[in-house]
């Protein structure tokens, strides 16, 4: 998508550093050609400013770019500083050690999920959330979590960045669908994944709240329609809820970016 007029030069750059993480492999400028809105020559302008400053790397030989080293300081530096993973590390060992199964530690990015850590499961399981992988908010528990304790208007941001495309029969498709399961949440304290995101996996999920009620992150417990039920799930909610509790109260003297 390209970026609003208003943020000009440096909102094309970041358009650009987003197309070629998309692609997940090192790219040739033809094809980040035809996927980008911009014209050829502002493409190349930008591509050759971030390869410049180190945001990109490119190679000679095969002549692709790829994401520069740069950004893997500075990807670390914004997990040490502004990502819940550090200081939720003992907390998220100790839920993991007593439930056996899936961590995910989450917060809200452009009113998506990115995930932010994990502990797998003591027999795991192959699924989609990996930490550093960003998934729908609208059809999976920490997302809908999430959504559930945002304002009014943070709320109806983030639905209008929802695709709510039908990954499963149980995926819940339309906004309004959406806003009353996030009703049901607010109502019970926690979210649950029905299958909704991929076949066969389910979840518990609670929101990780500031003193002041602001989102800051969610965490849940993952598991496996063949291994347990999601009634199962909900009743270690309050356990969940009591991790989440501990990581919040741990990152209440850490400053944290607004989440949208």
């Amino acid at each position: 998508m390209a970026a609003d007029q208003g943020d000009g030069t440096v909102g094309k750059a970041l358009d650009v550093l987003d197309m070629v993480a998309a692609v997940g492999r090192p790219v040739r400028f033809t094809d980040l050609l035809a996927r980008s809105e911009y014209p050829k020559a502002t493409l190349y302008r930008l591509i050759q400013t971030l390869t410049h400053q180190g945001m990109l790397a490119y190679d000679p030989d095969r002549q692709t770019y790829a994401l520069g080293v740069r950004l893997v300081r500075l990807a670390h530096a914004a997990w040490a500083t502004s990502s819940l993973a550090p200081l939720a590390r003992p907390y998220l060992d100790e839920l993991s050690a007593e439930t056996g199964e899936t961590i995910h530690l989450a917060q809200m990015d452009n009113g998506q999920v990115l995930y932010v850590d994990k502990r797998n499961a003591a027999k795991p399981v192959e699924m989609f959330a990996q930490a550093g992988k960003v998934g729908p908010a609208y059809c999976t528990g920490v997302g809908k979590a999430m959504l559930a304790y945002l304002s009014e208007d943070e709320l109806e941001r983030a639905i209008q960045r929802q695709s709510f495309h039908r990954f499963t029969d149980h995926t819940l498709d339309t906004p309004e669908k959406l806003k009353a399961e996030l009703q049901a949440i607010r109502a019970r304290g926690h979210a649950y994944d029905r299958e909704e995101h991929e076949p066969g996996i389910i979840c518990c999920a609670v929101p990780i709240l500031s003193r002041t009620g602001r989102v800051i992150g969610a965490l849940s417990v993952t598991s496996t329609t063949s291994r347990t039920t999601l009634a199962d799930l909900d009743s270690g909610a309050a356990r969940i809820k009591q991790t989440a509790a501990q990581i919040a109260a741990e990152a209440e003297s850490w400053r944290f970016p607004e989440q949208a």
